[in-house]
């Protein structure tokens, strides 16, 4: 595990994010829950130990684009608590809640967080569509996310009623997203985001390229 500690470590120094070792602590615990729980529901894809790793320093990558420490999160899909546990722990003032309609994997975050002792920070069992119609979460959030989750033209319609004017939608995705964003060109049209950043970045560890295009709701 110390050797993991060390390409965890060097792996987020690679993508500008130098992590304290409180931080890293609470990382490698996430790991550890991850790998024990992986082996009795399907949480992640894993080929071998190194591949959480890799998930997390993915997960780490939008880090440098939240502006405001204090800003409220709001991850669709989040799945196994990626992105929005690795980036909760690194920014600890974070507002964050994951949202997942799998049971399951929302007992699993639930389990974690008490694990890790990590506060403002909450798990919602539902479907985005649902939850989009409740008044309490529409426009609530400074920046909604997902990690590779849905294609675009979906994650723009869902994400943009939880979004408040001048929050942004950060969308994960892999180097080939031109496709994407083309399908998503009237869905675009049809919302009040707009495409303000684009930053492509290349991961430690794999060389993989990932894309995080950064969608703004302008009301006026």
């Amino acid at each position: 595990m110390e050797n993991t500690q060390h390409i965890l470590a060097g792996a987020a120094r690679d993508i500008g994010i130098i992590l304290t070792d409180h931080e890293i602590g609470l990382l490698m615990e996430y790991y550890r829950e991850l790998l024990f729980w992986n082996e009795k529901m399907s949480l992640v894809s894993l080929k071998s130990p190194l591949d959480i790793t890799k998930h997390l320093i993915d997960s780490l990558t939008p880090a440098r684009l939240i502006k405001d420490d204090h800003s409220k999160l709001l991850d669709i899909g989040t799945g196994a608590g990626l992105p929005g546990l690795p980036l909760k722990i690194t920014r600890e003032s974070l507002h964050v809640t994951l949202l997942d309609a799998s049971r399951k994997k929302t007992s699993f975050l639930k389990s974690v967080i008490r694990k890790l002792g990590l506060r403002d920070i909450s798990v919602i069992n539902s479907r985005a569509e649902s939850l989009a119609f409740e008044k309490t979460y529409r426009g609530s959030f400074d920046i909604v996310i997902s990690r590779a989750t849905f294609k675009i033209p979906y994650f723009l319609a869902v994400g943009e009623p939880f979004l408040s004017d001048g929050g942004t939608l950060i969308a994960m995705k892999g180097k080939h997203v031109d496709a994407e964003l083309a399908q998503g060109a009237d869905t675009i049209g049809q919302t009040c985001l707009v495409l303000t950043e684009s930053h492509e970045i290349e991961l430690p560890i794999t060389g993989e390229s990932r894309k995080l295009l950064c969608f703004t709701k302008n009301l006026s």
